[in-house]
């Protein structure tokens, strides 16, 4: 049963990454801050149960995907747009390092533990 709220959870995230990925220029690093922000404040605020597994390894698990933050840097390589390729490095890292620095405020703000 938990694999298959995982699987479910995963067809959710997916769907929803393809939806904000394509709304975007710049759908990989939305996605991954939006998901790094909803990680945590998951992480931060359920305790371990069914729909914390179905939320954060399905439902998120499927939204982020470093996979194709690669493949947009090593693009951005192959093109020889050295600047946007580690600018997209950079703020990836910081920002998504940021937003879940801020989930788990949020969580801990909202009496959660």
């Amino acid at each position: 049963m938990r694999f298959l709220l995982v699987c479910l959870g995963g067809a959710a995230g997916s769907g929803a990454r393809y939806l904000v990925g394509t709304a975007t220029p710049y759908g990989t690093l939305a996605v991954n801050l939006i998901g790094s922000f909803f990680i945590a404040i998951a992480m931060e605020s359920m305790r371990e149960s069914d729909l914390r597994l179905m939320l954060v390894t399905g439902v998120l698990g499927g939204f982020t995907t470093y996979s194709a933050f690669n493949q947009e840097t090593l693009g951005y390589m192959r093109a020889g747009a050295w600047g946007s390729a580690v600018g997209n490095v950079l703020v990836t890292l910081v920002a998504c390092l940021a937003a879940g620095y801020l989930g788990v405020i949020v969580a801990r703000g909202a009496g959660a533990n």
